[in-house]
């Protein structure tokens, strides 16, 4: 019951972050080490598990999936969607700049740790980190394309949006906003109730999810020191976007809502109280990762 509890709560946190742009789900995943375990869980989602259920074999069902693991991680996450994540929504509004160090702080000590899970390091890991990082640095500077209510386009939204939240470093809602779709189907689709639109949308995520993670879990098993490099580079990329000092330079209004594309980051040239606690809230980011890393070691 605590394990479940652990990972309930380990869900939620990666609720919060998959609202917040720049900041993945998947990275939370990486750095509270249940990652692998959730995608090898989502692989178990087959036609297998399936036909489990097709001949009431529940229990067979429960123990092939990894059940309860899945329950309590994406339970903890819809809980924190329409709870704690209101919470961050307010204090982004008011205090953005703490926010962001706080965040900046968690990744910044992620990097480390996930690079250090790295057993052997080579010429090819070094390009393949620096090709993610190339990819996730990148995303920032590119603009939006138009909306597009094409199904077949709305599908792969859905495959490509679902797989950026479980990327560790990629933003997915952030990545739909490039797209040119997120008003259309984060929006518009919901409060209009646009069931053809959701649908499509809801199909290509859950093929996505499906399909992605089998991708995933063979590459981890196949290459796992590769994969963890492609992956510590995007979370390494992302830092450009979540650095907590910067000025709007470019956005889009959804739903009478601002949406920042990009920024113009600088350094804070004065020491005063407001600069002091995003600090200290930086290097607090940082220390609950190395806190979260030794626990984890020793259990």
């Amino acid at each position: 019951m605590k394990n479940h509890f652990i990972l309930f709560l380990k869900g939620m946190a990666m609720g919060v972050a998959n609202v917040i742009p720049g900041v993945s789900g998947g990275t939370i995943a990486l750095i509270t080490e249940i990652y692998e375990d959730l995608i090898h869980s989502l692989k178990s989602i087959n036609i297998h598990s399936f036909k489990l259920i097709l001949n009431f074999k529940f229990k067979e069902f429960i123990e092939y999936t990894n059940f309860y693991f899945l329950l309590s991680i994406f339970g903890g996450s819809i809980v924190s969607v329409f709870s704690i994540a209101s919470l961050f929504k307010y204090l982004f509004e008011h205090y953005p700049v703490f926010i962001w160090a706080f965040f900046f702080g968690l990744i910044l000590a992620s990097i480390f740790f996930v690079g250090k899970r790295i057993t052997k390091w080579s010429l090819w890991n070094v390009v393949i980190l620096l090709l993610g990082a190339s990819v996730a640095f990148s995303l920032s500077f590119i603009s939006p394309t138009s909306q597009n209510e094409n199904l077949f386009y709305v599908f792969i939204c859905g495959i490509i949006g679902i797989s950026g939240m479980m990327l560790p470093g990629l933003s997915g809602s952030f990545i739909l906003i490039l797209m040119g779709n997120y008003q259309l189907l984060m929006v518009d689709a919901i409060t209009d109730l646009e069931i053809l639109l959701l649908s499509v949308f809801i199909l290509g995520s859950i093929f996505g999810l499906i399909s992605f993670s089998r991708v995933l879990s063979w590459v981890f098993k196949s290459y796992k020191d590769a994969t963890l490099a492609l992956l510590t580079g995007f979370i390494f990329g992302s830092l450009n976007i979540i650095w907590p000092w910067k000025k709007e330079l470019k956005y889009i209004i959804v739903s009478g809502e601002k949406k920042i594309l990009s920024y113009e980051r600088y350094f804070p040239n004065q020491f005063n109280s407001e600069t002091i606690i995003a600090f200290t809230l930086l290097i607090l980011g940082f220390l609950i990762v190395c806190w979260m890393e030794r626990f984890s070691s020793a259990k």
